[in-house]
């Protein structure tokens, strides 16, 4: 009996193509082909079947704990879990694996939504052993992903962060920031906010096949121009960078410079757990004379292993390749005048939100 191989395709507007299986399944399931063309239907109608789904929760908890030595805020705050932009290398991606939910095409198209967050963080802050430390909003999924236009969680929580004087900054790849400029602009008056945005590529077309549903790049660089002109603290984070995939950090860095960032910074892209099998399908569907060359480069930065964990390296890589892209990096901020001046916020200014007593009610 010969092996029938089945396509499988891209499809619009998903960074992934499968139903990868999580690293929890017992069971593994395979495409069978029944010889009714079943299949190839299947795949042609997947596109327009694949709805985003929002699924709410109750959070126990807003805000996480970071001790990782390598990552430059203390605490984050994420919205949501999922993210429909569908970055292809989104390291996040392995968190739906605890929910039993793919980190592929699950990840992109079932939202989780943490619907009491703005309750939740209130409570938090009131804790008298809470202790101010930097805060960063999106750490791990876009905050102000397409869902949030509806939602408002995002700004839910900003709303209540000026109300204790608790300074934080966000990362986000949507032009959704803008919406609440009215809050970032105050708050960054007083040192309480910033705003980093990332441009992974100017090319278009490739930004569209590595993160199919987030902000196209020209847009991206107007919501920097939006945010400098409001006085808002602006960077712009070039990840992750992949080799012989965007190879234009240059001209990102001269874009970003020019639409008003002033501080810059960078990842190598990483690929733990169910990332790697995603990424590398990937390639398979979208540069497959390429594939071979670009995983061997990515490896040659981390020890011949698709990924490492270690602090120390994770994030940049290490070797010749990381050594080359660091340079890059280095001097073309040197040249634009970037990270001349580090953005501080002011934990000082933190008054935790107040016990309500019989007297407060008069």
């Amino acid at each position: 009996m010969t092996d029938i191989i089945i396509p499988i395709h891209a499809i619009k507007g998903r960074g992934s193509a499968t139903r990868i299986a999580h690293r929890f399944e017992k069971d593994t399931r395979d495409a069978y082909d029944d010889g009714w063309g079943t299949l190839q239907e299947a795949t042609a109608g997947e596109s327009a079947r694949l709805q985003t789904e929002v699924i709410f929760e109750d959070a126990r908890s807003a805000i996480s704990s970071n001790d990782s030595p390598d990552i430059f805020f203390d605490y984050g705050l994420n919205p949501y879990r999922g993210c429909e932009h569908g970055c292809v290398y989104c390291y996040a991606r392995p968190t739906h694996s605890y929910l039993n939910l793919s980190p592929g095409l699950d990840f992109e198209t079932k939202i989780i939504a943490k619907r009491n967050i703005v309750e939740v963080l209130r409570t938090d802050l009131a804790k008298r052993r809470y202790v101010p430390k930097l805060l960063n909003i999106g750490s791990a999924t876009d905050c102000y992903q397409p869902v949030e236009r509806e939602l408002r969680l995002t700004r839910g929580v900003i709303e209540v962060l000026p109300q204790v004087r608790h300074p934080f900054s966000l990362v986000t790849k949507s032009s959704g920031v803008e919406r609440d400029l009215d809050l970032l602009a105050p708050m960054a008056a007083d040192r309480l906010a910033a705003v980093y945005v990332t441009i992974t590529t100017l090319d278009a077309e490739l930004a569209r096949k590595l993160e199919p549903r987030a902000a196209a790049p020209h847009r991206r660089l107007r919501t920097i121009r939006a945010l400098a002109d409001a006085g808002v603290p602006v960077g712009v984070s070039v990840a992750p960078q992949i080799p012989f995939v965007n190879d234009d950090m240059e001209q990102v860095l001269q874009a970003a410079r020019d639409a008003g960032a002033r501080t810059a910074f960078y990842t190598v892209v990483r690929l733990p757990w169910e990332v790697a099998p995603i990424f590398k399908e990937w390639l398979e569907l979208h540069y497959p004379q390429r594939a071979v060359r670009i995983m061997a480069r990515i490896r040659e930065m981390r020890g011949g292993k698709d990924y490492e964990a270690d602090f120390a390296t994770r994030m940049k890589g290490h070797g010749l390749w990381a050594d080359l892209i660091r340079q890059r990096f280095e001097k073309t901020c040197h040249r634009l005048g970037l990270n001349r001046q580090r953005t501080e916020l002011d934990l000082s200014q933190f008054s935790p939100p107040g016990v309500k007593s019989q007297g407060s009610l008069f």
